[in-house]
């Protein structure tokens, strides 16, 4: 078996005076989508920027095709980057844009209307190919920002949020171009902070905190080990939690799952059944509403791994695929 598509190995990176990532080991085969998932600050969108070629590491290595980005242009041109904001010129068609594009990822003249028209198959945005970018709506523009992203026919194409801001229909057809790149055999690495779209696009996932990897491992390996446990229990509460209510949830293994504190989920599933727990907590001065259970999802897994003793008591975990954290 040849060497993955992409090879993060022992990677720091320091920038400003500060480390932003520690000891970061990855891969990434062909037709493989990765999910980086953690907290703002955590390293998710330096850890892109390293593949993409953006930044060079403090120390380790950094290969994509086996060769590093952020000194080969060959590398560099092996791969598409759909940054969070949009990067379009709004006076210019969608066609108009993909030739722009086409023509700085270094396309020749003679083969940049194919490329143009493969991207726009691809993205299946043809139907807006002559409208200027600035009339479409914010989805359409995401998925025209995902297709000037493959100009250059790229193997890997990192995508940083790419359904923020967009509504249900938008994210659906977004979610089936990047279908449609997988199944081409493109690699996909993507960050975002939407756990359900995690557990529906990616392949593998990785929980990033204060710049290390806290847990990884193939979503399906990940989501098994959780399921044959004890089911998840998440509380609503008619009011936020004070001090002592707050003290009351963690001390019965829940975390805050939102930042207004009126959705709690529990990162300890053995305990009190539904019932019993709502009487307990109740009679402790939470404010809860109601106590539903479910089979856990890949929510409880990030609340877990992003545990302080998780990040704080334990060495960084090493991850290759086939290895689950």
């Amino acid at each position: 078996m040849g060497d993955p598509l992409v090879r993060i190995a022992g990677v720091d990176l320091d920038l400003g005076g500060r480390r932003v990532l520690s000891h970061v080991d990855l891969d990434l085969e062909a037709g493989e989508t990765l999910a980086l998932l953690g907290p703002n600050g955590a390293g998710k969108s330096s850890l892109m920027r390293l593949v993409a070629g953006r930044l060079g590491p403090s120390a380790g290595s950094v290969r994509v095709d086996g060769a590093d980005p952020h000194r080969a242009g060959s590398a560099r041109r092996a791969i598409g980057w759909v940054p969070q904001e949009i990067a379009l010129y709004p006076k210019l068609t969608v066609a108009e844009n993909l030739g722009v594009f086409g023509q700085l990822a270094g396309v020749a003249r003679r083969d940049r209307k194919a490329a143009v028209d493969a991207a726009l198959t691809m993205a299946n945005i043809a139907e807006v190919a002559r409208r200027p970018v600035g009339t479409l709506s914010g989805g359409y523009r995401r998925r025209v920002n995902i297709a000037a992203s493959l100009m250059n026919r790229p193997g890997l194409v990192l995508l940083d949020e790419p359904t923020s801001g967009v509504d249900l229909a938008a994210r659906a057809a977004i979610h089936a171009v990047l279908d449609r790149l997988k199944a081409a055999g493109t690699a996909i690495l993507i960050a975002t902070h939407d756990f359900a779209e995690a557990e529906r696009l990616a392949s593998q996932v990785i929980f990033l905190a204060q710049g290390r990897i806290v847990r990884a491992g193939r979503l399906a390996d990940l989501l098994a080990q959780l399921r044959s446990g004890a089911p998840e229990r998440e509380l609503s509460l008619t009011t936020p939690a004070d001090g002592a209510a707050t003290a009351s949830l963690r001390r019965a293994g829940f975390a805050a799952a939102e930042p207004e504190g009126l959705v709690w989920r529990s990162v300890e599933r053995a305990g009190l059944d539904g019932a019993a727990l709502l009487g307990a907590l109740r009679a402790q001065g939470v404010p809860v509403a109601e106590v539903r259970v479910r089979a856990p999802r890949l929510e409880a897994l990030y609340l877990d791994a992003l545990r302080p003793r998780e990040v704080n008591d334990t060495e960084p975990q090493t991850w290759r695929p086939g290895i689950a954290g």
